[in-house]
Order: structure tokens, then C-alpha cells, then sequence
């Protein structure tokens, strides 16, 4: 049980700040991905419309960035673009960032704010 262990643990999940009381959480990463990359992996990984939607949305209006701010507090929520970065440079950066030669911080991107200035906000929400 991971309440009653004396050794760190990962979490993974879309749903891992709500597995753990925040008094138990050291760090939660945040992984962004801009928009069309993320869109282009969904569709070629062929998921469902509804699907490629929600995920949209969510991203756009940083839904599970926002959900882990209000679960643990700002101070311990780490965002990172992972937008075109292979999974090994993703780790390097995440360690880098616990052994704190990364900052770790919020409002690293507003893709909302980048599309409405693009004026492309409507391409991603109106996909169905």
C-alpha cells in the first residue's frame, strides 16, 4: 500500500492526484502537448471523434494542469511542453527538475491563448 511505504513512488494517470492525499505528494508533472501534434497522434493512433474532442478540449483549457493545481497546490505541480520531445528527453527533464536544476513551474503554455491570437480556436473545438 503505497500510504504505508517508506520508499518514493511514481503515479501515473490522468487521475493519480486523486489517489493520494496532497500531504503525500512531493511533485506532480503536468505533461502539455501542443494541440495539432496531438491531434495528428490521435487521429494516426485512430481514435474515436468524441474522443479526439475531449482530449482537445481538455488540453486547450488545461483541464488536467488545473485539476492537479487545485488537488496539491501550485507549489508542487510541475508543467512541461512535451510537444515534439522524445520520451528519454522528457525523463531527463523531469529528474533534472527533482535533483533541482529545473525550475518547477506553471504557465509554461496557453495553448488557448495561442489559438484565439491565430485565430484558430474554433478548428479544435468544433472537430465533431
Amino acid at each position: 500500500m503505497i500510504a504505508t511505504t517508506d520508499q518514493d513512488c511514481i503515479i501515473d494517470g490522468h487521475y493519480a492526484v486523486d489517489t493520494v492525499t496532497p500531504e503525500d505528494v512531493d511533485f506532480v508533472f503536468v505533461l502539455r502537448r501542443n494541440p495539432d501534434e496531438l491531434k495528428k497522434v490521435m487521429e494516426t493512433r485512430g481514435y474515436s471523434r468524441k474522443k479526439l474532442q475531449e482530449n482537445l478540449e481538455a488540453e486547450i483549457l488545461d483541464i488536467c494542469l488545473w485539476e492537479a493545481v487545485s488537488s496539491c497546490g501550485r507549489d508542487k505541480v510541475c508543467e512541461i511542453d512535451a510537444t515534439g520531445k522524445a520520451v528519454e528527453d522528457l525523463v531527463r527533464e523531469v529528474v533534472q527538475t527533482l535533483q533541482g536544476k529545473i525550475a518547477c513551474k506553471v504557465g509554461v503554455v496557453d495553448w488557448l491563448g495561442q489559438l484565439e491570437a491565430e485565430k484558430r480556436l474554433s478548428e479544435f473545438l468544433s472537430i465533431s
